[in-house]
């Protein structure tokens, strides 16, 4: 197993040991095509930030797995940045799918909702309960702006220090 692989693997088992991280999020995080659980915006900004672990270490990831130019015959660096970008493009393709998913989600809470204040202007409550969901709405659609940002930041970085070992099917 390459150095890359192992630290993707720590980084997954980091993501599923998380002490945030039990109870129904944690389950239908583990089961591909699983439906996270959307409610609480800070969980959902905790298990962002847990899964972007491996863009947050990708300057590490590549300081120790890819070699400089008098270590290249020590490792294979064309498989190290293959497998680091495979691991990067399934994390990237994860979260997508979890923001995407949870925006789906609260989209129809506040439809719903909507469609109570519609029916019933003067419940304070619905009204109250409208606001929250639209704004927990609005921060999630932002997180997709924050995602494109760290996707961009680490694509980059991968280009800089693999360029010369791995170009990958999207940049070719």
């Amino acid at each position: 197993m390459s150095r890359t692989t192992v630290f993707v693997v720590n980084v997954i088992q980091a993501v599923f040991r998380h002490p945030q991280l039990t109870g129904p999020l944690q389950s239908t995080m583990a089961a591909p095509g699983g439906v996270l659980n959307c409610e609480d915006f800070s969980m959902f900004q905790e298990v962002l930030k847990v899964m972007r672990n491996i863009d947050d270490r990708i300057v590490h990831a590549l300081n120790t797995t890819v070699p400089t130019a008098s270590f290249s015959g020590k490792v294979d660096a064309t498989q190290t940045c293959k497998e680091l970008y495979e691991s990067l493009m399934e994390a990237h393709l994860s979260r997508d799918k979890a923001i995407k998913s949870c925006i789906t989600e609260t989209s129809a809470v506040v439809g719903q909702l909507r469609e109570k204040r519609a029916k019933d202007s003067d419940n304070l409550s619905v009204i109250k309960q409208l606001r929250k969901e639209q704004t927990k709405l609005k921060l999630m659609q932002s997180e997709l702006s924050v995602e494109e940002v760290v996707n961009d930041r680490s694509l980059k970085i991968f280009s800089e220090r693999c360029r010369v070992h791995y170009i990958p099917p999207k940049l070719k």
